[in-house]
């Protein structure tokens, strides 16, 4: 038995949804491909600073350059009393100041390390006292600027050592602490069970090759989405007698 006239479904031409999805669809793949090639290009760095770390001293890293976020694994010693206070830096709502202090490795240029957060001490003429290794130590971390916001650029407020600073540069830091060679990035500290660590808990790298691969899926999805309905709206039911056209 045939099916009524009324049932048949039948394409209609309609421009302007053609070329909507015309333009869209290119761009929607395109942008999935793109973060699949992110997340390529970011497994690819990780793997190349997974090997820095496991077969490269501190001296050979900085000679083949450091990135914001690279893993880095250093053997040396602590300054003895020389760290900055970052100041303003508060934590749950309590104020107190992030710690920045000098290290020396057995290979390299010093460089300066961030050991993490330490609460104030409620007095802004007291500083908290601070307790540094003196023993040789092996530190892990993440490579990271100088804290140097692009409007504030206020030199210390303290003197002696430990300094209370605002911010602070590579330029600064150099000579304050009289050391011309000193790296010009500074390390984060792993964690709070790295040597010297106060409350060394950082925020994560959120974007990582698998954020990537998940973004890369959503732009596909909406693709395939935006295929399945050019289609549905283009197939339509055509009633008895009439001739399919748009009026």
């Amino acid at each position: 038995m045939d099916l009524p006239e009324q049932g048949r479904r039948q394409w209609h031409f309609n421009g302007r949804l053609l070329l909507f999805s015309g333009c869209l669809l290119p761009l929607l793949l395109a942008l999935g491909t793109w973060q699949l090639h992110r997340s390529e290009q970011k497994q690819a760095r990780l793997d190349r600073w997974q090997q820095q770390v496991s077969e490269l001293n501190w001296s050979e890293q900085l000679q083949q350059g450091l990135e914001d976020g690279q893993p880095v694994r250093v053997s040396g010693h602590y300054a003895d009393n020389r760290s900055w206070l970052l100041d303003n830096r508060t934590r749950k709502g309590v104020p107190g100041y992030e710690v920045l202090s000098i290290f020396y490795p057995d290979q390299g240029a010093p460089l300066v390390v961030n050991r993490g957060w330490v609460s104030g001490t409620g007095r802004r003429a007291v500083l908290p006292g601070l307790t540094t290794p003196t023993s040789r130590v092996v530190i892990r971390g993440r490579v990271a600027a100088f804290p140097e916001p692009p409007v504030l650029a206020e030199s210390a407020v303290s003197d002696g050592w430990p300094r209370r600073v605002q911010t602070l540069s590579a330029a600064q830091a150099r000579m304050q602490a009289g050391q011309p060679a000193l790296a010009g990035q500074i390390i984060r500290l792993a964690g709070p069970g790295q040597p010297g660590a106060y409350a060394a808990d950082w925020p994560p790298d959120r974007m990582t090759p698998q954020r990537h691969i998940g973004y890369a899926v959503q732009w596909y999805a909406l693709a395939l989405a935006l295929i399945v309905l050019t289609l549905v709206f283009s197939y339509r039911k055509t009633d008895k007698g009439h001739d399919g056209d748009d009026d």
